[in-house]
C-alpha cells in the first residue's frame, strides 16, 4: 500500500500565502483512499521537515511559488533535490524553517523523500508592510484547480502502483 503525503504549506495572515492553507481545507471535505495523509502544515517547518523524513512512498507539496506567471497559475512541479546542499556550518532555526530549507534539512539527515511533487500556485502578492487575511480573486479561484490537480497526481501514483503489483 502507498503512503502518499500531502503537505499544505502557507501563512494565512498574509494573504496568498496562505493558498496551501485553503487547498488543505478543500481536500480535507474529500474522500481519500487508504494511505493518502493531507496535513496543513502552516508556517511548521520543522514538523514538515520531520514529516517528509518519515517514509513516505510520494510527498505532494501544496504552496504558494512565485514563478513569474500570471497570479492564480497552477503548476505541477518536480523539484530536483540533486543540487540541495546545505550551507556548512548552518543552524536550523525550526521557527523559520521554509519549505526549501525544510527540504534542505532532510537530505542532509539522509532522509529524501522517493518521490516529491509540487503543487504551487502564482501569488499576487505575498507581502505587505500590515499583512492581510484572504487569498486574492485569482488565487482563490485556483484552488479548486489545484484540488483537481492534485486528485490526479494522487490516481496517477496510485494506478502505477496497481500497475507494478500486478506485474509481480
Amino acid at each position: 500500500m502507498s503512503r502518499i503525503l500531502i503537505a499544505c504549506i502557507g501563512n494565512i495572515f498574509l494573504g496568498d500565502d496562505g493558498f496551501g492553507v485553503e487547498v488543505a481545507r478543500a481536500l480535507e471535505s474529500r474522500r481519500w483512499p487508504a494511505g493518502v495523509t493531507i496535513r496543513d502544515f502552516g508556517i511548521r517547518g520543522y514538523d514538515l521537515a520531520c514529516a517528509i523524513a518519515d517514509s513516505w512512498d510520494a510527498i505532494i507539496l501544496v504552496d504558494a511559488t512565485p514563478r513569474g506567471e500570471r497570479p492564480g497559475t497552477v503548476s505541477l512541479i518536480e523539484p530536483d533535490l540533486t543540487d540541495t546542499r546545505p550551507e556548512e556550518g548552518r543552524v536550523w532555526d525550526p521557527h523559520g524553517l521554509e519549505p526549501r530549507r525544510a527540504l534542505d534539512m532532510t537530505v542532509a539527515l539522509g532522509a529524501a523523500p522517493a518521490g516529491l511533487y509540487l503543487v504551487g500556485c502564482e501569488p499576487s502578492e505575498l507581502r505587505s508592510p500590515d499583512g492581510w487575511m484572504g487569498l486574492s480573486p485569482a488565487v482563490e479561484a485556483a484552488v479548486p484547480r489545484a484540488v483537481e490537480l492534485i486528485e490526479s497526481v494522487v490516481n496517477e501514483l496510485l494506478s502505477c502502483e496497481q500497475s507494478v503489483t500486478a506485474e509481480s
